[in-house]
C-alpha cells in the first residue's frame, strides 16, 4: 500500500463517530474542547492503526508529519502509531520530539508505548537521557509523558535509584504532572518497595504529591495490608 493522505485518514476516523462515547469521553478529559472530539473508542483506534501498519512503513508517514492535527482522536491515533512504527530509539526520539509539543491532555501521553525499547539492541541509555531532558522542560504533557514512560518501562529489572531521583526532582505546579509523579511513586512502592519508601519517609516530595502517592498505593491490590498501614502513618 502506498502512503495515505492525512485527509483520507481523517475521513475514516470521522466514519467511526460514536456521539454517546464522545459525550462520555469529554467528561473524562475536561481540558479538551469537545468540538475537537469525534467520539471513538480506543479499541477501534487500535484496530485502525493495525490496518494502517499492514500497509507498510510509509503508509501513515504523511499523517504523522501532518501536525498539528485537527481532532483529539487524530492525536490518539498518532500516539498509537508512533509507538509501533518507530524502529529504533533515535527514531522514537525524533518522532516524539515533533509530536509531544502538540499534545494537550493526559489520555494521549498515557497511550504512547515505544515497542523499540523491547529490542535487545535498544539504546536504553540514550532513551533514559532523553526522558531526563523531557522531564526538565516546561511543557506539561511532555513532562508527564516522560514520567509515565519511566514508570511503564523501567520499574522492572532495568530499574535504578537514579530514576527515582529524576521524578523527585521534577518541580511543577501542574496537576497532571504531579498526578503522574504520584502514580509513579505508588507503582514504585508496589514494585521497588525498599527503594521507593525512603522518598516518603524522608519527605522528599511536595505534600500534595506525597499524600497522593500514599493514597494511590493504598488503593493498589499490589501493596500488602501491612505496608498500607505503614504508608498511612506517613501522611502529612
Amino acid at each position: 500500500m502506498s502512503s495515505i493522505a492525512p485527509a483520507a485518514i481523517r475521513a475514516r476516523l470521522e466514519s467511526f463517530a460514536d456521539p454517546a462515547y464522545k459525550a462520555f469521553n469529554a467528561k473524562l478529559i475536561p481540558n479538551v474542547d469537545p468540538d475537537t472530539m469525534i467520539g471513538i473508542r480506543v479499541p477501534v483506534l487500535r484496530a485502525f492503526a493495525k490496518e494502517l501498519r499492514r500497509g507498510g512503513a510509509d503508509a501513515a508517514a504523511p499523517f504523522l508529519a501532518d501536525l498539528p492535527h485537527r481532532y483529539f482522536e487524530e492525536n490518539m491515533l498518532h500516539a498509537i502509531l508512533v509507538g509501533d512504527v518507530s524502529a529504533t530509539v533515535p527514531d522514537a526520539i525524533a518522532q516524539l520530539t515533533r509530536f509531544l509539543p502538540y499534545v494537550d491532555n493526559w489520555a494521549v501521553t498515557d497511550t504512547i508505548r515505544i515497542r523499540a525499547l523491547r529490542r535487545a539492541d535498544a539504546d536504553i541509555r540514550q532513551w533514559l537521557d532523553q526522558l531526563a531532558q523531557w522531564m526538565q522542560g516546561g511543557h506539561t504533557y511532555t513532562i508527564r509523558y516522560a514520567i509515565v514512560a519511566l514508570m511503564t518501562d523501567f520499574l522492572d529489572d532495568r530499574f535504578d535509584t537514579s530514576q527515582l531521583q529524576l521524578v523527585q526532582d521534577v518541580d511543577s505546579d501542574e496537576y497532571y504532572v504531579n498526578m503522574a509523579r504520584a502514580w509513579y511513586v505508588a507503582t514504585a512502592l508496589a514494585k521497588q518497595w525498599n527503594h521507593a519508601l525512603p522518598l516518603l519517609q524522608d519527605r522528599r516530595l511536595d505534600p500534595w504529591t506525597h499524600n497522593k502517592a500514599i493514597q494511590k498505593a493504598c488503593e493498589s491490590y499490589r501493596v500488602s495490608a501491612e505496608r498500607k498501614a505503614l504508608l498511612r502513618e506517613l501522611r502529612v
